[in-house]
């Protein structure tokens, strides 16, 4: 039924004069005022112009395309992405040239939303005819929690009485409202939190942008790092990323730690996920939901997720 894989993600700028025709094509319908495009620009130009985010999408495909080699399936993957090179119009394309019939596509977002779930379907519907069916959300999938616990783990080595801080990508409120964005990040935090043994956490946001007078998810983690008592012990998970985005190393690496160090905070950052080996795996158990009638694997209180959206799901 299915005879190829698509990863679909965000994308990002590969060098300086990709940061300006990138944030246009992230912002394009949005009342994001010009200086705080040109503001957000900045954060890319401080590394060169470049997001890790392609390298770690790279990355990723290699490591499942080992998975996929050693334990099947035998499907084909290809790239493309919402917002830069390779995009999914000239990735569909592509497949179709192919001889690519009908393929899933594995989304790097392990969220409900319209920016983290919908958007992508409509991008994925937009960008050509060949059929695409998107794998479910996996915030509660045991690979997902035990790789994200690995890494906290790690860094709870570094602080072991730090206060754990989960991380994720604010959205306006309106948006919140009508998906389970909140819901399932709350669950994987308490998953997570729970297989590491501290059951004491918090959820805070970061990345927040749109217009000013736009409520937006709080709050801000840089706010709540500014609460905290002088010699504080953190740990920073961010749980709402799969790999380093621009996001994680700008506003968790840069400002955040720069906010600890005037504190006198003590901080650890967690890894994403990235390429870990329960991730890795966890990616051809939704391949194998699909094309073999695999266990549906889910923790919590929850269950797995659908894999067909409903057509008012997560409106904007």
């Amino acid at each position: 039924m299915y005879d190829a894989l698509l990863l679909v993600s965000f994308g990002g700028p590969e060098c300086r004069a990709d940061v300006i025709p990138f944030l246009e094509n992230v912002l394009r319908g949005r009342n994001v005022p010009r200086e705080r495009v040109l503001k957000v620009a900045e954060h890319y130009y401080e590394f060169g112009g470049k997001t890790p985010i392609n390298d770690q999408n790279r990355a990723l495909i290699a490591a499942i395309t080992r998975e996929f080699a050693e334990r099947g399936p035998h499907l084909p993957i290809y790239w493309g992405n919402r917002n830069w090179h390779p995009l999914l119009p000239d990735t569909l394309r592509q497949m179709a040239a192919d001889g690519v019939t009908r393929a899933l596509a594995f989304v790097t977002s392990a969220f409900s939303s319209y920016s983290g779930c919908r958007q992508y379907r409509e991008n994925i519907a937009q960008a050509g005819d060949l059929p695409v069916d998107k794998l479910r959300v996996f915030y509660n999938h045991p690979g997902f929690i035990a790789a994200m616990a690995d890494r906290f783990r790690v860094a709870l080595a570094e602080l072991p009485g730090a206060q754990l801080i989960f991380t994720a990508h604010s959205i306006p409120l309106s948006m919140a409202q009508t998906s389970r964005y909140e819901e399932q990040l709350r669950e994987a935090c308490r998953l997570v939190a729970c297989e590491v043994g501290k059951p004491d956490w918090r959820l805070v946001y970061q990345s927040r942008s749109g217009a000013p007078n736009q409520q937006w998810l709080g709050p801000d983690i840089c706010e709540y790092l500014k609460q905290l008592d002088t010699g504080s012990e953190v740990v920073i998970a961010p749980i709402g990323f799969v790999s380093d985005h621009m996001e994680v190393i700008y506003d968790l690496d840069t400002e955040a730690r720069h906010v600890c160090e005037s504190r006198g905070i003590r901080m650890v950052r967690a890894a994403t996920v990235g390429v870990h080996p329960k991730f890795v795996s966890m990616i051809r158990d939704l391949v194998l939901e699909r094309t073999e009638g695999a266990p549906r694997l889910a923790l919590g209180e929850f269950g797995p997720s659908h894999d067909v959206c409903a057509e008012d799901c997560c409106p904007k």
